[in-house]
């Protein structure tokens, strides 16, 4: 029997205001992560966007400033000042420091909205070291400050303005003592900047970063405004492939209150790229508005190919996959109440939204194919193609399967395995080259580190049909060894990991051009074929040193340029004339089994990059353009961004 002598009602501890977001900040922002760092950000900039969506807002300034905080200013309606009734406080502290306070419970403020929690704003100021509202509003200047989401005083008037003068400012510095890094990432912030700015066409948004200046000494800055909205969304992100149709196929519909946008556009490619978005927010795991236009283009595309006779020489039934490869769709709907199925927002639950856009698109759509024949008979024999493709892939997979079984263990002959069964505390290094793949082997701890070397570049499965991705040896050792499968009954791109041997996979290439495009080759399978390997944050980078600086017996790893500069110095010391050796490290061959653990292989002393997605959208782009068949965007991007080239950790 358990001692209860030491609990009493002494230790019951109830939370007040924003302490339990500042206890448990993966309830409410998703973590402490990068991603739940930018989260942050989302919160504020949402709040302006809803401004702009309730028809009151069309200018929004995003700075990062010199000391690493950021600021959204918009010029809304501004936040109300007066006094809250109820609470005895003005409306803004209200706000600011209170959960499940907003104007978006009330209708008649926002007829649709992304934060309709109530808690958005109000966490970021709990998991803000320091936090400064201004408020522009009735010809007043309000401020207030916040430190850990308390106020530092009661807010207050420092000016006056023009009537005509409205807005708010919310500039923030993110906790150091809560999140894993506190530097916001200018890419991941312009990547989102530009989707709300194609989600919302007609808004001028501004992104400025203090941190950095251009060739002209000016701080780095860019504006992003869309005039035709999802349909420029489709076409930049299809800029980088071949068109399969004239134009985006454009649907735009109001019904029950639930506006709806989709643009469709079909590409010569094999891969499938939808993104979603409920009321500006990313649903990237989708939810009922993705079923319901998945259900319609599979229904209308397999009814006009029926009828039109375009299956007759098929001799096995179509699958609504075959009528999403090369589809690059974007839907977007504004729903007055959303119901998502956590707080981070990446699902949207709404049973009424599957019907509803399943109707709405499969009208326009069969006005397209009635008006348009030649472009729908592209689209659906591209479709039995991509059926033919697919079935030979489930051929060509069944046999890779079948011989794994008929060998035996089902490993290859190359991995040399970890003695630990424990999934989660067991890592795969994939080592480029067989050299330095016996130099790992020598170097690893055989309890939880597997090795697998790779002869040479694998597949571009950006460029080839599936089928032939189980014809290469290294793919199929990969899969062997990680013991994933790929495709089940109901879905043959489905990925099947229950039976996933590590997780932690660790790309291990030389620092040099071949490397790495082997490291982007061997990214581009996992993001077309195993992304939830990625988004479960199993998929890492090794970073081996790129240089050894010696003096005597004194040597440190450096992993670049300022570090090795740093070494000379520190070596050298007062003494120019003293020698300090250089070793630069072109390949993981050049190091033996010791050197490799202690830099590259330990746990304690590495340096892993994570691979992570911030924006699907974006990441589905880039890989396109760098490993796709169109030449002349990737020679744009390589003349662009030529001079940032280096490798380093």
């Amino acid at each position: 029997m358990s001692n209860t002598s030491n609990y009493s009602a002494d230790n019951i501890r109830a939370l007040k205001g924003l302490e339990a977001v500042r206890m448990r900040p993966g309830m409410y922002v998703g973590g402490t992560d990068a991603r739940a760092l930018h989260q942050l950000i989302w919160e504020v900039l949402d709040n302006s966007v809803d401004e702009a969506l309730a028809g009151h807002c069309d200018t929004i300034n995003i700075t990062i400033s010199a000391d690493g905080s950021l600021s959204v200013k918009d010029n809304g309606r501004g936040i109300p000042i007066g006094m809250h009734k109820e609470m005895q406080k003005s409306a803004l502290e209200v706000v600011m420091t209170e959960l499940h306070a907003g104007g978006k419970f009330d209708k008649n403020n926002y007829k649709v909205s992304g934060g309709l929690n109530g808690v958005g704003v109000s966490c970021v100021n709990a998991l803000s070291s320091a936090m400064k509202v201004e408020v522009h509003r009735e010809g007043k200047v309000v401020v207030q400050e916040y430190s850990a989401g308390k106020p530092l005083y009661d807010a207050k008037q420092v000016g006056e303005t023009d009537k005509s003068d409205t807005g708010t400012t919310v500039t923030f510095m993110p906790d150091a003592s809560i999140f894993d890094d506190t530097t916001f990432k200018y890419e991941t912030l312009s990547n989102r900047i530009r989707e709300m700015a194609f989600l919302n066409k007609g808004i001028n948004i501004t992104l400025t970063d203090e941190r950095r200046k251009d060739a002209d000494g000016n701080f780095v800055t860019e504006q992003f405004f869309s005039e035709n909205g999802l349909v420029d969304f489709v076409q930049y992100l299809d800029n980088t492939r071949t068109s399969l149709i004239e134009k985006p196929i454009y649907i735009s519909s109001e019904e029950d209150g639930v506006a709806m946008e989709v643009a469709i556009n079909y590409n010569t490619g094999y891969a499938e790229m939808l993104q979603s978005y409920a009321n500006n927010i990313n649903t990237y795991n989708g939810g009922t508005h993705v079923s319901g236009f998945k259900r319609a283009i599979t229904h209308y595309f397999k009814k006009y190919g029926e009828q039109n006779g375009l299956f007759s020489k098929l001799k096995f039934a179509m699958s609504g996959e075959d009528f999403r490869e090369g589809l690059t769709a974007v839907i977007s709907i504004k729903i007055p109440d959303p119901q998502f199925k956590s707080q981070t927002k990446d699902e949207i639950t709404n049973s009424e939204l599957t019907g509803l856009v399943s109707n709405c698109v499969g009208k326009m759509l069969q006005i397209y194919l009635e008006e348009n024949p030649k472009q729908a008979r592209l689209i659906v024999e591209k479709a039995v193609l991509a059926a033919t493709g697919r079935h030979a892939a489930r051929k060509a997979r069944e046999l890779v399967q079948r011989k794994n079984v008929l060998t035996g263990s089902g490993l290859p002959g190359k991995l040399a395995d970890c003695s630990s069964k424990d999934a989660e505390s067991s890592e795969i290094f994939l080592v480029e080259g067989d050299s330095a793949g016996g130099t790992a082997k020598q170097g690893r701890d055989r309890m939880f580190q597997a090795i697998l070397p790779l002869r040479g570049k694998i597949l571009n499965v950006e460029k080839a049909l599936e089928h032939k991705m189980y014809e290469n040896e290294e793919i199929k050792n990969m899969f062997m060894a990680l013991g994933v499968k790929i495709g089940t009954e109901e879905n043959d791109r489905a990925l099947d990991i229950t039976k996933l041997r590590y997780h932690k996979i660790v790309i291990m290439c030389d620092a040099d051009v071949d490397g790495s495009h082997i490291v982007t080759l061997i990214l581009t399978f996992f993001f077309r074929y195993m992304r939830e390997l990625i988004d479960r944050g199993y998929i890492y980078i090794a970073s081996p040193p790129l240089y050894l600086v010696k003096k005597g017996k004194q040597f440190q790893y450096c992993w670049d340029d300022e570090e090795r500069d740093a070494a000379i110095q520190r070596f050298k010391g007062d003494k120019e004339n003293v020698s300090v050796g250089v070793q630069r490290y072109k390949g993981l061959g050049e190091m033996n089994a010791e050197q490799l653990w202690e830099t590259t292989m330990d746990p304690d002393t590495r340096k892993l990059k994570k691979v992570t997605v911030d924006s699907a959208a974006e990441a589905d782009r880039v890989f396109s353009m760098l490993m796709g068949d169109e030449v002349p965007p990737r020679r744009a991007f390589i003349e662009e961004n030529a001079r940032y080239a280096k490798i380093d950790a």
